[in-house]
């Protein structure tokens, strides 16, 4: 007898769930009219749900003061991020740069500000609503050398070795094929380039049922790699001289607001997750001299 055939739930599509969250986070930025603040109504947590006008431990305070005083509003209100990567990534005039997964466009503005005129700076996103926001914004700012390109981290439009830094900021956590982002990044990358991101990292292990939640996946918590795991994969496509600096723990509290708005039962979970997640900024480099 033959045994029945059980039908498996098909795949969660999760590039689908990160595109319907940042878009409906970029859709409220280009509806706002009012100056942008600390406390707007974006989505947080990386494209998680608002705190309801707490501060979010995840994407406040990224930006040394004075900074941002130039930018567009908008790009300020809709930077998603965990971390400042122009800042660490120490980019130099003529350079390059492409920032993977770029959102409204702050860390692209910012970066082009960095290379100067005869540099430019690529943003690379799949959400039409985002490019239509970053773009208004980097119209706004007045900066000619940016191109915002539509496509996945995962396969990267642009040609092999045309790119001096890859920067990101809290995206390479989202995707749910971190081998072929990194794949990319070092295809891209001119040899002796270099790879410079801010991201949401893991130190040990969490609980599974923080690892199956989508809304935390979209939150930037559970599709967050463990460092050594980060650090093995940018090796194994190619990288050297890998490395994981922590930036900023999250300690129980803050986990708190990362469960708090999901399924996920906090109290049970609190206390595992202490201090096991952190923004951080990682490096690595293609080898080969810069030409």
């Amino acid at each position: 007898m033959t045994a029945p055939i059980t039908k498996s739930a098909p795949p969660v599509d999760i590039s689908e769930i990160v595109r319907e969250k940042y878009g409906a986070a970029a859709r409220r930025v280009l509806e706002i009219n009012e100056p942008a603040s600390c406390c707007g109504p974006t989505s947080s947590c990386c494209g998680g749900t608002e705190f309801n006008g707490a501060v979010d431990p995840i994407t406040s305070n990224l930006y040394v003061n004075g900074e941002t005083d130039e930018l567009p509003d908008a790009a300020v209100l809709a930077s998603l991020g965990c971390g400042n990567p122009t800042a660490l990534a120490q980019l130099e005039a003529g350079q390059v740069v492409l920032d993977l997964g770029s959102g409204g466009g702050i860390d692209v503005i910012l970066s082009a500000r960095r290379v100067g005129p005869t540099g430019k700076a690529y943003g690379l996103d799949m959400t039409d609503d985002m490019l239509a926001l970053a773009r208004r914004n980097a119209a706004e700012a007045g900066i000619p050398n940016i191109e915002f390109l539509r496509g996945q981290i995962e396969s990267i439009p642009l040609p092999d070795c045309s790119v001096d830094v890859i920067i990101s900021n809290c995206v390479i956590n989202l995707s749910g094929d971190k081998r072929s982002v990194l794949a990319e990044a070092f295809r891209v990358l001119k040899p002796g380039g270099r790879f410079a991101v801010s991201d949401v990292v893991v130190r040990g292990e969490v609980p599974e049922a923080v690892r199956r939640n989508m809304e935390l996946w979209v939150g930037c918590v559970a599709g967050a790699l463990e460092e050594t795991e980060f650090k093995r994969l940018l090796t194994d496509v190619g990288f050297i001289d890998a490395s994981v600096e922590p930036t900023r723990f999250y300690r129980s509290e803050d986990a708190r607001q990362f469960l708090q708005e999901s399924n996920v039962d906090v109290d049970a979970n609190l206390d595992e997750i202490d201090g096991k997640f952190m923004a951080a900024f990682v490096r690595a480099q293609k080898p080969g001299a810069t030409a």
